[in-house]
């Protein structure tokens, strides 16, 4: 009879177990549902619980390390949610890293872009992350203010002006140091860059700093002397833009003066990340120093002829229809646009009106007469 028992709960399917994952950055397992209660096990974020019982907004549940005590349903994730970050992980884990940065204050990875959506892991202030891609949504406005009332002017209803552009949020999905991946707010990271390249930015936000090569210089501030040089992208303070940049400059070492001075800038542009570094010769050129390898770097630009980029609604994408590829060489102090012989670059989108020289010089010299006569 034993015997029988014994093959029978064998047969009989193991109960369904179901985890929770701390959502909180630190809490603490309480021994009831009590205004009064003693605590049982701290949790941090990301610590699995296995649920044992249900309550009123609590969860009775259970540590890995046997400890048991009650949660608030509100410092948990459900096992629903651990699964898409996870998904979300392994769907990107293997997108290329168009920048780095740095985690300013703690802040929670999104499931999606947006102020509201599903979080779970929390990154600590000096978290290190690699950025994947940008979105940009809508800043979310309090329903009192959407609606634009009409205006009345001595008895008549006068239609009101329309509303201003919505304040726009941007967000960059993001891998951090153990490789999860999740949609943080901007404002909350800072792109990794050398500090002597910060003083430069004229008032820009470096988007992206890169390495093309290295000098030495026996005689540098610096411990290291084996300096780097660099390629950056900048862009203004502003949310919302249909671009990720609108200027590229190189940054060379003057061994003379032990200083950080520009080779070149490509600026007025709307420019797409990523931006490639390589070390390539010019497959253009027949001259023998282009033949040689040097630093080659690349990027993508708004084609002229392309329509206007508008961020999609829902996920907040930034896609450019067509683009044109723009690569340039570093060749000693020099940086050169690697072009097929006698080719005509290609029109580009500019965000700014171009000015020609000759216009500009001659706007130049009516405020310079106008300054005179005010004198």
């Amino acid at each position: 009879m034993l015997a029988g028992t014994t093959g029978c709960s064998r047969l009989r399917p193991k109960p369904h177990r179901e985890y929770v994952y701390v959502m909180a950055k630190e809490t603490y397992l309480r021994d009831r549902v009590a205004a009064v209660s003693n605590r049982t096990a701290d949790v941090q974020n990301g610590d699995r619980l296995l649920v044992l019982d249900h309550g009123r907004r609590f969860f009775k549940v259970q540590t890995d390390k046997g400890a048991q005590g009650w949660i608030n349903e509100k410092m948990v994730a459900t096992q629903s949610i651990f699964d898409q970050f996870a998904a979300l992980t392994k769907e990107h884990e293997k997108d290329p890293v168009v920048a780095t940065g740095v985690v300013r204050d703690d802040v929670y990875m999104h499931l999606t872009p947006g102020r509201e959506t599903e979080h779970f892991l929390r990154l600590g202030e000096g978290e290190k992350l690699k950025l994947l891609r940008r979105a940009t949504l809508p800043k979310p406005v309090p329903p009192g203010l959407r609606a634009v009332a009409p205006v009345v002017e001595k008895g008549k209803v006068v239609e009101a002006a329309p509303p201003a552009p919505p304040a726009m949020d941007d967000w960059w999905l993001v891998r951090d140091s153990k490789g999860n991946a999740g949609w943080i707010y901007s404002r909350l990271m800072d792109v990794d860059a050398p500090d002597a390249l910060v003083r430069y930015s004229e008032g820009q936000r470096i988007v992206g700093a890169y390495i093309l090569n290295k000098v030495y210089d026996p005689d540098a501030p610096q411990d290291d002397k084996n300096i780097p040089e660099y390629v950056t992208v900048t862009s203004p303070y502003t949310s919302g833009l249909p671009y990720d940049f609108n200027q590229v400059r190189v940054f060379i070492w003057n061994v003379k003066k032990h200083r950080y001075e520009t080779a070149y800038r490509d600026k007025n542009i709307e420019g797409y990340l990523p931006l490639t570094v390589t070390m390539a010769s010019d497959p253009y050129s027949k001259a023998p120093a282009s033949a040689t390898v040097a630093p080659t770097y690349n990027y993508r630009v708004l084609a002229d002829d392309a329509p206007p980029v508008v961020p999609d609604p829902v996920t907040g994408a930034v896609v450019p229809s067509k683009t044109i590829l723009k690569t340039y060489r570093l060749e000693g102090n020099l940086v050169r646009r690697v072009l097929p012989p006698d080719a005509t670059p290609p029109d580009e989108t500019h965000p700014e009106p171009v000015v020609k020289k000759a216009k500009k010089a001659a706007v130049h010299r009516r405020a310079v007469r106008a300054k005179r006569r005010r004198r």
